[in-house]
């Protein structure tokens, strides 16, 4: 039985990593190289990379902090996929295929496509036939409904489509999308927990993998989703970014409580360009 991963998940915007609440709030917490490093060591099963910037130029980081020079997306992505020892998927700016190719060609092991993929679904397909169905990722932001149920949001959760979570899914999964990334904006940043009926809506709508995102402010939290939802994968972004709150004591946590991960390690890092 394939384990079932912890994905850390990085929000990059406008050149800094930034914690954010409800889609609404961010707050910068760091940039992405040494966040990328501390991941690493951790031995965090996979990498989620998104970058919401609403500019594609980037600041420039401190090179003597080890912050990415960069000052556009591709160069920083190159930076992160130097230091990261995990698969690595990054979204944000993907709306043709030449411009997944890149992301590709600059480290990504997949790609992650959200608005432009419910505004245009055959890029899903596109995608798919270019690069395997195995390295396509459609995110799917979701808010709840007067009447309980849950609506597809697009635009970082700006503009409400028709669409509810489990039917773009399946949608999505017979367009060729290999994976799913499903996120509360209700419990984005609020630390309560996951939208267990949200989760649960789209795991059982497909047969591809899912990951879990949004709500998480413990290992119990965690632990709830995969024991109550079954994803392939429980993802967090705000929690990792404090060093007591460790990937490492994450998987910890789940693997005491009998849980499908693997066993927590460490890993030691060698500075970039050093054997």
């Amino acid at each position: 039985m394939l384990k079932n991963r912890l994905i850390p998940v990085v929000m990059l915007r406008n050149g800094s990593v930034v914690q954010s609440r409800g889609f609404k709030r961010y707050q910068m917490v760091g940039n992405p190289t040494t966040i990328v490093e501390r991941l690493s060591t951790w031995a965090a099963d996979e990498l989620v990379y998104v970058d919401i910037s609403r500019s594609p130029t980037h600041q420039r980081g401190r090179t003597d902090l080890g912050s990415a020079s960069s000052t556009n997306i591709l160069g920083i992505l190159r930076d992160v996929a130097a230091r990261s020892f995990m698969p690595l998927s990054f979204g944000g700016g993907i709306r043709t295929v030449e411009d997944a190719g890149a992301r590709i060609l600059a480290g990504a092991d997949k790609v992650i496509v959200n608005t432009q993929a419910l505004e245009t679904p055959a890029l899903i397909t596109e995608l798919a036939e270019s690069f395997g169905s195995q390295a396509v990722v459609v995110s799917i932001d979701a808010k709840r409904t007067e009447d309980g149920g849950h609506r597809v949001w697009a635009a970082g959760g700006k503009t409400a489509t028709e669409w509810t979570p489990a039917d773009w899914a399946a949608a999505s999964r017979d367009h060729g999308a290999g994976e799913l990334l499903i996120n509360s904006i209700d419990e984005d940043g609020r630390g309560q927990g996951y939208d267990l009926p949200l989760i649960r809506s789209v795991v059982e709508a497909v047969d591809v993998p899912v990951i879990a995102l949004g709500g998480a402010g413990s290992w119990d939290h965690m632990a709830e989703v995969l024991e109550q939802t079954a994803p392939a994968a429980v993802a967090a972004g705000n929690i990792f970014h404090h060093t007591e709150h460790s990937v490492f004591k994450a998987k910890q946590h789940l693997h005491d409580r009998g849980l499908n991960v693997r066993p927590p390690v460490l890993y030691e890092m060698e500075p970039p360009g050093q054997e």
